[in-house]
């Protein structure tokens, strides 16, 4: 038995019904729990002695709404965390959907593993995604008047203001978006022997 069938095995018995899908590729294991098991299964998998993921390596958030150029199917909106054990120097990334398109929120991990803090918080800033329980829910990266979230997919690329340093007001004043929007082409070299490659 392989350490990755021995992780899924584990897995399976400590999580059980708890799991929604579970999914091998490329030597790693994905996990999916519904919203409402969020908390319990992340409880489990950090103390549960045979698993004892004690570490929290990273968490993001996702728009599946164009997903890899396909319709989205199910819930648009959805959080993947990395997960370590150091006890058993395995690794597991646990993905949890949120039910709600319109206003996409789902607990806060932050009391089980604390480096989820900034984590959260980044996916609440450019995707919008809220974590219910988070002690201190803000943006990170943006401004704090920025309006909208970056990372979603309906968010134009050019943005909707732009900032700029008005020297009458002695200040930076944000104004509408004055660029033109434009479809950049990339200019394609076709020359046999460009830069002495055969």
């Amino acid at each position: 038995m392989s350490r990755l069938d021995t992780l899924q095995a584990t897995l399976e018995t400590v999580l059980g019904a708890r799991i929604k899908k579970l999914v091998r590729d490329r030597g790693e294991i994905t996990i999916t729990v519904p919203a409402a098991d969020y908390i319990a299964a992340a409880m489990l998998l950090r103390d549960d002695p045979s698993l004892r993921f004690e570490q929290l390596v990273d968490i993001c958030g996702v728009d599946y709404s164009e997903y890899k150029d396909q319709p989205q199917e199910g819930s648009r909106f959805g959080v993947v965390s990395h997960l370590l054990s150091i006890t058993h120097n395995w690794r597991v990334r646990l993905k949890v959907f949120c039910p709600d398109d319109d206003l996409p929120s789902v607990e806060s991990i932050t009391p089980v593993w604390n480096s989820a803090n900034w984590f959260e918080r980044e996916a609440f800033d450019l995707y919008g995604i809220l974590f219910e329980g988070h002690v201190d829910l803000r943006r990170i990266l943006t401004d704090y008047g920025f309006i909208g979230h970056p990372f979603r997919k309906d968010f134009p690329t050019s943005g909707h203001v732009e900032m700029r340093y008005d020297p009458e007001q002695k200040r930076v004043i944000y104004q509408p978006v004055t660029i033109e929007p434009r479809e950049i082409t990339p200019r394609i070299i076709r020359e046999d022997n460009y830069g002495g490659l055969h």
